[in-house]
């Protein structure tokens, strides 16, 4: 197994430990490192995926758990946000 692939299986191993009733959760290769990407489950009501670029330092860091669990959250958080049709900021 080389390194790009030991850092998707560590990525693919800790997105296993989450199930959301709302979205879908998938990673794969990227240039960087490993994709993180994060959709609704209905593609028909919303079809944008939400992709982050997880880096080797990122996934080697001792603190990997935590740290993957807090920027999911944060993930979660911005997609569902950019779900807003409309807000007070909006200029339509």
């Amino acid at each position: 197994m080389d390194d790009r692939e030991f850092l998707l299986q560590k990525v693919r191993a800790e997105l296993g430990r989450y199930e959301h009733l709302l979205f879908d959760f998938w990673c794969e290769p990227s240039p960087e490192g490993v994709a993180l990407n994060i959709r609704l489950k209905w593609p028909e009501v919303y079809g944008g995926v939400y992709t982050l670029e997880l880096k080797e330092r990122d996934i080697m860091d001792t603190q990997w758990a935590w740290s993957f669990e807090r920027l999911l959250f944060a993930c979660i958080h911005d997609y569902a946000i950019e779900m807003f049709a409309r807000t007070p900021q909006s200029h339509h």
